[in-house]
């Protein structure tokens, strides 16, 4: 059914609204620091060393006019860059808008203030799994466990029929328990974690299974330097990270040329006692956020499945691919 046309927004007063977001220095700087992030309004106070009624004023103004989008985590809202509607007024300029803010250079407080918050959120989970080793597997399980989403991430990588000469890196594999299922279907498997608590989880289950053709690191995947594989695999971990925007476009770069980004993770809600509970930065991820994520970094988005579990969360098991080089 056809909206009348007395409901219809006005295309000029959408215009307006554009413009008018656009007419401000500050609400500029703000659409810039969300390019590949989204951050609280607490944060956001923090980073522009503002009241937090000061930069609610802004956002407000950026959300009427389509150019912020919102999601509530727990009691806070996060806010994070709308993606232009191609074919709907303003969009043109909703478009050309963003990529004259992304050419923008941030003050040298404002970048330093940014660190400053993504310290905070990685300091958090380092102390929650610091703190919960002894209950990871069944604090992690209150949400999703790997046997909620193990079936379908499988049929998703058997699908993708690597050689047997095929490489395979996982990032943060809590204790393990998706390692024997990796090393049965590659020649060489890299564990990756920054927890030596974690790591020494992983290492008992390469012991009790004699995976053999399993290396475990003690590194941090977005900053030491590691060798690219066929097939890198996060499970439930791109949430515990502060930057996910900026940890996809560096796991990119860990995929070898035509090879696979398997990712699993919970679609967006608004539970925030995970946040306590799970040791949780995010609160789940839209499924166009890392679509748009993983565009960004160059990957192709390939299939995905998701599945609704009886507590009321959704898993989202996601294939990129990594473009073969010309």
């Amino acid at each position: 059914m056809s909206t009348p046309s007395a409901l219809r927004p006005d295309p000029s007063e959408q215009l307006a609204a554009l413009c008018k977001a656009a007419g401000d220095p500050l609400r500029l700087s703000v659409l810039r620091v969300l390019a590949s992030d989204s951050f609280g309004v607490l944060e956001l106070a923090q980073i522009f060393a503002m009241r937090q009624s000061g930069i609610s004023h802004h956002l407000k103004v950026l959300a009427q006019a389509g150019l912020l989008a919102t999601r509530r985590e727990g009691t806070a809202i996060f806010y994070r860059r709308a993606l232009a509607n191609g074919g709907e007024t303003g969009s043109a300029l909703h478009a050309a808008l963003l990529e004259e803010v992304d050419g923008l250079e941030l003050a040298d407080a404002v970048q330093a203030r940014i660190a400053e918050v993504q310290a905070q959120r990685a300091a958090a989970a380092r102390d929650f799994f610091a703190r919960t080793l002894e209950k990871f597997r069944a604090q992690q399980d209150l949400i999703a466990g790997l046997p909620q989403y193990r079936d379908s991430l499988l049929s998703l990588l058997d699908a993708l029929h690597f050689p047997p000469s095929a490489t395979a890196l996982e990032v943060g594999p809590g204790d393990g328990a998706f390692l024997p299922e990796l090393a049965r279907r590659f020649a060489a498997v890299t564990a990756l974690d920054s927890s030596p608590a974690m790591l020494e989880l992983a290492r008992q289950r390469c012991v009790a299974e004699a995976l053999a053709n399993v290396e475990l690191k003690l590194a941090d995947a977005l900053h030491d330097a590691q060798a690219p594989a066929d097939c890198v695999v996060l499970n439930m971990v791109l949430h515990h990270f502060a930057e996910p925007a900026a940890a996809m476009a560096r796991l990119a770069r860990l995929v070898k040329p035509g090879g696979s980004l398997l990712l699993t993770e919970l679609c967006g809600h608004d539970q925030g006692w995970a946040r306590e509970a799970c040791g949780d930065v995010w609160l789940g991820f839209d499924q166009d956020e890392l679509a748009h994520w993983a565009e960004q970094a160059g990957l192709a988005e390939g299939e995905s499945q998701y599945i609704g579990l009886r507590n009321g969360f959704q898993i989202q098991v996601r294939h990129f691919a990594q473009p073969d080089r010309p």
